[in-house]
């Protein structure tokens, strides 16, 4: 794949740019993190390299392309969500393979392009010239429209009423498996993250070109850590990552220098360091800082057995979303309750 994305500016045109500077929300991360309107705006990206939309800027271009191409008629929570699970909010992402065919799905919303090409040629969905240009589908705003286009064909599938279930899952594996218990597991998995998703915003008022709320450049997750503003200037008190480390943690923490260089980005101290927190000023941990304390445990304490940080990483995504004190009934990053707690030192020494 010869496409590559550094900036917003490199996979947006220049309408749509301005429709992102427009979202209050968007805007304030964008300055929080550094950005500067008229030049060119950062993509974060993961521990590997790899390109990402933040919530925020998800939820933003859902936002748009609802409004502007479907009179608000298909929920943005759930292109949200479903592109959550599909590629991460990857715009690069590969991830699906059609065997029948030999196309690879693509981009955010994971659209094969013959299913574009049909979108565009037989329901007249015309707003992004696909045919002959498969490349355009790794554009955010292109997999967008073309993931809510399909999501409303399933929606009147066969002139009926369709459910949010049976969109759901006929997203995921066809309308033939909407009903089959393959595509169960993933409607569970949806509807987790869908209620799960936080906006990634502040209650208070942020240093922003519409004076909007401010919010933070984070994913479930991300890498870019842009937190809260400070406590004295918005009346919250916010929970300190050194109120929940030791000395010896902490420096081990500052001492990788991708969360380094996240924290002084969004203008951390050392001996203050924020966590990012969301609309309910629930605390959270980047992708970055996840990474981060996973390796730092397992080199110190399971250096011997053969435990992976990205597996680590990848159950608290789905355990907790990354949330400090856990989501639900489960305890913690890694929901882990009281009673496995005793057990794994007791019974198996750890």
């Amino acid at each position: 794949m010869a496409t590559s994305f550094d900036y917003w500016n490199d996979c947006v045109d220049v309408q749509d740019m301005e429709a992102m500077w427009q979202e209050p929300e968007v805007s304030t991360e964008w300055l929080d993190a550094g950005e500067t309107k008229g030049n060119k705006v950062h993509l974060s990206r993961d521990p590997d390299g790899e390109p990402y939309l933040t919530q925020t800027e998800m939820k933003a271009v859902a936002d748009i392309i609802v409004r502007r191409h479907f009179d608000s008629q298909i929920q943005p929570d759930m292109i949200c969500a479903i592109a959550e699970l599909a590629s991460d909010r990857q715009p690069l992402s590969t991830r699906w393979y059609d065997k029948k065919t030999k196309e690879t799905a693509q981009g955010i919303m994971q659209i094969l392009p013959k299913t574009a090409e049909w979108l565009l040629r037989d329901l007249g969905y015309k707003a992004y010239e696909v045919e002959g240009n498969p490349d355009i589908l790794y554009r955010p705003f292109v997999s967008v429209y073309f993931g809510a286009a399909y999501i409303k064909w399933l929606s009147k599938f066969e002139e009926e009423e369709r459910s949010e279930e049976f969109v759901v899952r006929a997203y995921n594996g066809g309308t033939a498996k909407a009903t089959h218990k393959s595509t169960l597991q993933y409607w569970k998995r949806y509807l987790a993250v869908k209620e799960s998703l936080p906006s990634r915003r502040f209650v208070d008022e942020g240093p922003s070109v519409n004076n909007a709320h401010s919010s933070t450049a984070q994913a479930a997750p991300a890498t870019q850590n842009t937190n809260a503003p400070s406590s004295e200037k918005t009346g919250v008190d916010y929970i300190y990552w050194d109120s929940k480390s030791s000395p010896e943690e902490m420096q081990e923490m500052w001492s990788r220098s991708e969360v380094a260089k996240e924290w002084t980005k969004s203008g951390e101290k050392r001996g203050k360091v924020r966590f990012s927190h969301d609309k309910d000023r629930k605390p959270y941990l980047s992708r970055v800082e996840m990474k981060a304390v996973a390796e730092i445990i397992l080199s110190k304490h399971f250096s011997t057995r053969g435990v992976k940080p990205s597996v680590l990483c990848a159950l608290a995504e789905m355990v907790s979303m990354r949330f400090v004190n856990g989501v639900g009934p489960r305890i913690g990053l890694m929901g882990i309750d009281y009673s496995t707690a005793l057990l794994a030192l007791h019974g198996i020494g750890l």
